[in-house]
This record gives C-alpha cells, sequence and structure tokens, in this order.
C-alpha cells in the first residue's frame, strides 16, 4: 500500500490502542508479527494457546513477545461460559453442548469467543486455519452487523495511478466470500464496503456499482441485479453517494464517466468498486495485482458485528503485523 495510506492506517491504529487476538499462537509468523505490533504500538495483543509452548517458540523463532498476554483455551477461566453462550446460540441448528465444547478447543473459534466477550476489539485468524473457519468463528461469535445480513469482504487495492480513489487506493468487494450475491445481498455489500472506505481510507465514499453496462447501454438479468442492488442502497442509505448500473471506465475516469453517465454523483470519481459476483471480483484484484503492479490488503472481512479479518495462508509477517493495525481502526 501507498505509504500516504499506510501511514495514516497505522496512525489511527497508534491512537485506537485496541486489543486484538492473534489466535494461531503455533505460527511463528504470528510470534515475529506480534513482536512487531508490540514495538511499533499498533495494538495490544492477546495469544492463544499453552503459555510454555509459545514462550518456546517464540524462542526458538527469535520472536520478542513480552508485553502479550496470553490465553490457554484449555484452562481459560470463561471456558465453560463460553460453552454454554456457543451451545445456546446453536442448538437450534442440532449442536449438542460437547460439539461446542469440541469447537472451542480450536483456537479460531475461541479468539471469537473472546472478541464477542469484549476482552479483544478484534480478531487476525487464518495463518494456519482456513479461510472458512474464521467465517464461521465470526458468525458464531460477533455476529453480524445491525442492518446487514450478509457477511462478505474486500481488498484495499494500492494501485500506481495515483489520481483514483485515494493516493490510489481504492475498496473491491466482494473479493473472497460471497460466490452468487442476490440483490440484497449485493446492497448490502455496497453499504459494508461504503463503511471500509470512510475508515479504512479515511475519506468519504464514492460507490460504484460495476457492470458490464452503463446507464442502459446494455441488458441482461445480471445487469438489472445491480440496478436492483442499487436502488436498494439509495432506499436503506440516501446519504451515500452510490450509482449504478456503470462500466469500470465510466466509474473512475472523469471525462469517460461525464460522457456516459453526466450527471451521476459517482461516475468518474469512485473510489469502492461493487462487482456483480465473486467471480468478477476475485479476478479483478487479482488481475490489478498481478498485471496491473498494485499492492492488495485482504480480503477482510465486512459485516460482522465487530472485526475479524482473515489471512492468506501464504501471509508475510508484514501482513499480519499491517491486517492487525487494520484491525484496530475498525475497532473505532
Amino acid at each position: 500500500m501507498s505509504n500516504v495510506v499506510v501511514n495514516r492506517i497505522i496512525e489511527r491504529a497508534r491512537r485506537a490502542d485496541a486489543r486484538v487476538v492473534l489466535p494461531e499462537a503455533s505460527d511463528p509468523r504470528v510470534l515475529r508479527a506480534t513482536e512487531r505490533i508490540l514495538q511499533a504500538e499498533y495494538a495490544r495483543v492477546i495469544l492463544l494457546g499453552n503459555p510454555d509452548d509459545i514462550a518456546k517458540l517464540a524462542a526458538e523463532s527469535g520472536a520478542k513477545i513480552d508485553g502479550a498476554e496470553i490465553v490457554n483455551p484449555l484452562t481459560d477461566g470463561r471456558r465453560e461460559a463460553y460453552i454454554d453462550t456457543l451451545y445456546e446460540k446453536r442448538k437450534a441448528k442440532g449442536m449438542t453442548r460437547e460439539e461446542a465444547d469440541e469447537f472451542l478447543r480450536q483456537v479460531a473459534y475461541y479468539g471469537g469467543m473472546i472478541v464477542a466477550d469484549g476482552r479483544a476489539d478484534g480478531m487476525v485468524c487464518g495463518s494456519l486455519c482456513p479461510t472458512a473457519d474464521t467465517v464461521r468463528s465470526a458468525l458464531w461469535s460477533v455476529g453480524i452487523s445491525e442492518g446487514i445480513k450478509t457477511v462478505s469482504s474486500c481488498s484495499i487495492m494500492n494501485t500506481i495511478v495515483e489520481d483514483v480513489g485515494v493516493d490510489g487506493s481504492l475498496v473491491f468487494a466482494d473479493t473472497g466470500v460471497l460466490p452468487e450475491p442476490t440483490p440484497e445481498q449485493l446492497a448490502d455489500i455496497g453499504i459494508a464496503a461504503a463503511a471500509a472506505c470512510r475508515s479504512l481510507l479515511d475519506t468519504e465514499p464514492y460507490v460504484a456499482m460495476l457492470s458490464f453496462s452503463t446507464k442502459g447501454s446494455a441488458y441482461s438479468p445480471a445487469v438489472q441485479k445491480v440496478i436492483d442492488a442499487t436502488e436498494l442502497i439509495k432506499q436503506r442509505r440516501p446519504d451515500l453517494n452510490v450509482d449504478g448500473e456503470l462500466q469500470l471506465d465510466a466509474a473512475i475516469l472523469p471525462e469517460i464517466g461525464q460522457r456516459k453517465a453526466k450527471g451521476s454523483p459517482v461516475a468518474g470519481r469512485a473510489n469502492t468498486l461493487i462487482f456483480p459476483d465473486l467471480s468478477c471480483g476475485n479476478i479483478a484484484y487479482k488481475l490489478v495485482e498481478r498485471l496491473g503492479k498494485a499492492d492488495a490488503l485482504g480480503p477482510l472481512l465486512l459485516g460482522t458485528a465487530k472485526p475479524v479479518n482473515d489471512l492468506s495462508r501464504g501471509c508475510s509477517v508484514e501482513d499480519i503485523a499491517l491486517i492487525s493495525a487494520i484491525t484496530a481502526v475498525q475497532s473505532l
């Protein structure tokens, strides 16, 4: 990401003084990231696992984690209460108390309960566990934001084109979770991505609902879905700057936007791009990253009541540290 955007995020994270749980303390990358987070004061860190095992691995990894709180999910005093909570939430879906106990032996799920309990402000997980576990943990613990029914994701894309978005940075959504959103779900994605833009890029969101059509230049059921989602957002959030359906060039290039969508509040100045489905979003962010030489941060989860963010299993120490700073900012 650009130094401008990163520096803003880091400074806001330091002011937030948030507590972030990193449950996968059996990963040396997480321990080295913990050292970096603590030294740079991005957040206060809670690690999950056996304290002796974590201390041994930290020493072997050369990671100084003094100052991190360590919680052992198997001996924690809140464990029984968390089992009861998870069981009560999921028993209507067939979960037994024994199954709740078993799930909470997995650090991803225990970390979510710690956030839901207010002991941490957010969680960063996924260097070892699959995305499905991170998402499920979030749903079963902190739940969904008020007014939103959909968990989705976004990627913060820092491009080499400095005159788009914020110093070249834009929000792409959904890039990692929901394959075929309905119009209602697509509206949720647009609203949640707008909040991410305001929080992380520290600017007023201009949300473009993307399609292969601009204002009736083509038609198909896929175009109608985007039109319907746009109208739903306008009804639910008349305060948001949103427009669609827009082609990508009309969304981000002022001269094209003026020609194709004259009078649009968004065309030519979009900083938040909503793709009609996951295929488009995922392909787009990887194409821009690999061929457009952009830096991609995410996918970050959207729609959860408290911040829970997923990591790629190929993540670097710097990725973990920066996403922890983002999580701290989101907790504001």
